[in-house]
């Protein structure tokens, strides 16, 4: 079957772009040399830095691979309720009042005693993560493809992209996110269940539902996605093992997008502490929390989530931006109790394998899924 994504991969697997250091460029290179596509995170990078992982990683293959950024998000209103904002990208979430930051600040003051270190300025880092210089850079030296994370990014923008080559892949959590995309020129869609670890990549967070309560599972999102639009699918969320492929190649995805599952990778830029914790009976379980970035994204549970979770306001980037220090302070101590330990809910099922091999791993799964059917005898 013909689709805009033909010739990205071999294997239908996408190693998702995980923001904060894990997604590097062998990271990336490695996935796309086993027949994969291998994916850069642009988030929290400065211009130039996404611009060095580019040349690292055309350095390392030849293969497609692509680069996800982060949707601009809009600013903290003055006190005075005056806006200071530039018009916010479609979808993007509402302001957040300062004394909701400020609260948030007096609740975790103790962790920077704790780990001795200040905490963040939210005032310090902006809002749009250099966005309008990543695209620039990313129409200068294209990709063969590019996806976005918390929105939609305006007509024009995408149309840029499709002039140089680019395909566009919108990430979407619900029919209407996909409806919009595919009005707007998206190339296709990533489908993210409520499963998956880190941000869920919702184009709105409503401050007033708390994380984890608006969502749904993957596989009932993808089939209520794939009735709603027509645009190529990726599926993720959770997504482990080459079964769990087999799974959503049958619900309509043309690919299926795995995150956690390469956190444990050599290649992976995840702390040590990290990727020991995916698998570490310490940490029993996953929950969406805005603890360490003002967003719903869904962490191992540990110490920082259990005590500051539920007081956490949707202020993103602000809370991201304050919580950071102490997030690199614990890593330094060797803390992973006070780190954003991002990770889906099939944790456990991570293997400490190189990615290549991991590729070739789960294509040998989904091959046998595949088969499985008449392996039994049945027609």
């Amino acid at each position: 079957m013909s689709s805009v994504l033909n010739g990205l991969w071999r294997v239908p697997v996408v190693q998702a772009p995980m923001a904060g250091g894990a997604s590097c460029p062998g990271l990336a290179a490695a996935v796309a040399e086993a027949g994969g596509l291998g994916f850069l995170a642009g988030g929290y990078k400065t211009a130039d830095g996404l611009y060095q992982e580019l040349k690292q990683v055309r350095a390392l293959t030849g293969r497609p691979f692509g680069v996800n950024l982060f949707l601009p998000q809009g600013r903290c209103p003055h006190e005075d309720g005056g806006a200071t904002a530039p018009p916010r990208p479609f979808g993007a979430s509402p302001p957040v009042a300062p004394a909701a930051l400020d609260l948030y600040r007096q609740q975790i003051a103790g962790e920077a005693t704790w780990y001795d270190t200040p905490l963040g300025d939210p005032e310090d880092s902006g809002r749009d993560d250099g966005y309008d210089a990543k695209v620039a850079i990313l129409l200068d030296e294209p990709v063969p493809v590019v996806s976005f994370t918390f929105g939609c990014p305006e007509p024009k923008v995408l149309e840029s992209f499709a002039r140089v080559g680019t395909r566009t892949v919108v990430t979407v959590t619900s029919a209407a996110e996909a409806v919009a995309a595919e009005h707007a020129g998206a190339d296709a869609l990533c489908v993210q269940g409520i499963e998956a670890g880190g941000h869920q990549g919702s184009h709105r967070d409503d401050p007033q539902i708390p994380p984890g309560a608006r969502g749904s599972g993957l596989l009932a999102l993808l089939t209520c996605v794939r009735e709603a639009v027509r645009l190529p699918l990726i599926a993720a969320g959770g997504i482990m093992r080459g079964g769990q492929i087999a799974a959503v190649l049958a619900a309509g995805a043309e690919a299926a997008q795995l995150g956690t599952a390469f956190l444990a990778c050599p290649e992976s830029g995840a702390h040590p502490l990290h990727k020991r914790a995916l698998t570490d009976p310490v940490f029993t379980h996953t929950e969406l929390t805005r603890a360490f970035s003002g967003r719903p994204a869904r962490s191992l549970v540990n110490r920082f989530l259990r005590e500051h979770g539920p007081y956490a306001p949707a202020a993103y980037p602000e809370v991201h931006h304050m919580t950071s220090g102490l997030r690199k302070a614990a890593a330094a101590a060797g803390d992973p109790q006070g780190m954003a330990l991002w990770a889906g809910q099939g944790h456990r099922l991570a293997r400490d394998l190189p990615a290549g091999r991991l590729v070739h791993v789960l294509n040998a799964e989904l091959r046998s899924a595949g088969s499985a059917p008449t392996q039994r005898g049945m027609p």
